[in-house]
C-alpha cells in the first residue's frame, strides 16, 4: 500500500523533540524561547527561536511561503518558475534572486553529470508517486517525456533564461533548502536573534546561531525501514550549517513487492535502485545540501564522494543492509542510536 509522506528528521534535545519543547531556557533571562508549528511548501514546518526581541516565527513562515509562491512554484501561474515554463522555447528575464539560485542549481547539475537535474518535473508528475494515482508508467510515455528533459536544454545569461521548446523547470528538489537559505539571510538582519533551528518537513534543516545554554543543535536521523519507530541516530549541527536527507521512504508505493520511490534517475526516468536507502548531507548552503542529497543518492556512494569533496560537504549513507557509512567530517557528528545498524568506514 501507498505510504503517506513522513517526517524524515526531527529536532532533538537530549533524546527527543518533545524534550526540546519542554525544557525552559536556563541561560540569559532576557532571551526568550518561541516554538511554532506551521505549514509551507506542502509540508510541516517546525521552528524554535531564541531572541531578546519579539516572536518572529510567523514572519519566518510567511517568508517561506512568499519564496514558494513568488519564485519557485510550478503550479502558481504568477510565480517566476511557472512563467518561465509558460515561455518555454523563448527567452525570459527573471529576478536577480532567482538567477542566483539557478546558477547554483545548474552548476550542481553539471558537476553531478546530470544526476541532479531540475528538468524532470514532467516525469515526476507522470509517476504521481505523491498523488492520487501512483503507478508505473508505460515505457513509451517515459521515452516521450525524456526527450524534453536534460539540464543542457536550459541556458543562462545573467538574468535571462532560455528553455528549449518543451523543456520545463521544477525546483522541488531544492525548494526547501532555498527556504532555509532565505530564513538564514533574514535572521542575519535581526540582531536580537541569538539562535534558531528550522525544520522543513524533516528533510531540510537549518541551524542558526546558538542556544542560550551553549548545548549542541541535534537532528535525528530516521530509520528508513522503521519510520514510525526509534531513530537510527543523531547528528550534531553547528550554527550556520544546513542538513538535508533524501530517502526512498519519503514518498513511495509498492507494486509486486517492489518499492517505487520519488528519487528518479534522470537518464532512465525510473526510481534509483542502487542499494542506498537514504543519504544525509551537511554543508553551508541550504540549496546545496538539498541538491547534493538528491545527487548523491542517484550517483551512489562511490561516485558521490567526489562530488561531496568538490562542495566541501559531509554525508551519511544508509544502505539496504543496515550499514551506515560516514565521511570523515561526519564521524564526530554522528551518534548511533539503534543497534540493528552498523557504522562502517568508507573505503
Amino acid at each position: 500500500m501507498r505510504n503517506k509522506k513522513k517526517v524524515v528528521t526531527s529536532l532533538l534535545c537530549g533524546v527527543s523533540s518533545l524534550v526540546l519543547a519542554a525544557v525552559p531556557v536556563m541561560a540569559d533571562a532576557d532571551i526568550q524561547k518561541y516554538t511554532n508549528t506551521d505549514f509551507a511548501m506542502d509540508t510541516v514546518v517546525s521552528e524554535t527561536l531564541y531572541t531578546t526581541g519579539k516572536d518572529l516565527n510567523e514572519t519566518v513562515g510567511d517568508k517561506i511561503r512568499e519564496i514558494e509562491t513568488g519564485l519557485l512554484s510550478w503550479t502558481d501561474e504568477n510565480s517566476q518558475i511557472a512563467k518561465l515554463n509558460a515561455a518555454s522555447g523563448e527567452t525570459a528575464e527573471v529576478s536577480d534572486e532567482l538567477a542566483g539560485y539557478l546558477q547554483k542549481i545548474f552548476q550542481l547539475a553539471e558537476d553531478s553529470g546530470g544526476a541532479f537535474d531540475p528538468t524532470i518535473g514532467k516525469i515526476i508528475r507522470l509517476w504521481d508517486i505523491d498523488g492520487e494515482n501512483p503507478h508505473v508508467p508505460e515505457q513509451s510515455e517515459l521515452d516521450e517525456l525524456l526527450k524534453d528533459a536534460g539540464y543542457e536544454k536550459v541556458s543562462l545569461d545573467g538574468d535571462k533564461v532560455t528553455l528549449e521548446k518543451g523543456a520545463t523547470l521544477d525546483l522541488g528538489a531544492t525548494g526547501k533548502g532555498i527556504g532555509c537559505d532565505v530564513v538564514a539571510d533574514f535572521l542575519k538582519t535581526q540582531t536580537e536573534v541569538s539562535g534558531m533551528i528550522l525544520n522543513l518537513g524533516g528533510s531540510s534543516v537549518m541551524a542558526y546561531g546558538e542556544k542560550p545554554d551553549g548545548s549542541d543543535w541535534k537532528v535525528a536521523l530516521t530509520d528508513p525501514r522503521d519510520t514510525e519507530g526509534d531513530y537510527l541516530g543523531a547528528i550534531t549541527l553547528n550554527g550556520g550549517e544546513f542538513l538535508s536527507t533524501s530517502g526512498d521512504y519519503e514518498k513511495y508505493f509498492m507494486e509486486d513487492g517492489k518499492r517505487y520511490h520519488h528519487i528518479l534517475d534522470p537518464k532512465t526516468g525510473y526510481p534509483v535502485w542502487n542499494g542506498l536507502d537514504s543519504v544525509t548531507v551537511i554543508c553551508d548552503s541550504g540549496l546545496l545540501a538539498d541538491g547534493l542529497s538528491t545527487a548523491c543518492f542517484v550517483l551512489g556512494m562511490e561516485d558521490a564522494l567526489k562530488l561531496l569533496d568538490k562542495y566541501d560537504a559531509d554525508a551519511a549513507f544508509v544502505d539496504e543492509d543496515k550499514n551506515v557509512y560516514l565521511t570523515s567530517g561526519m564521524k564526530d557528528r554522528f551518534e548511533l542510536m539503534k543497534n540493528t545498524y552498523t557504522v562502517r568506514d568508507l573505503q
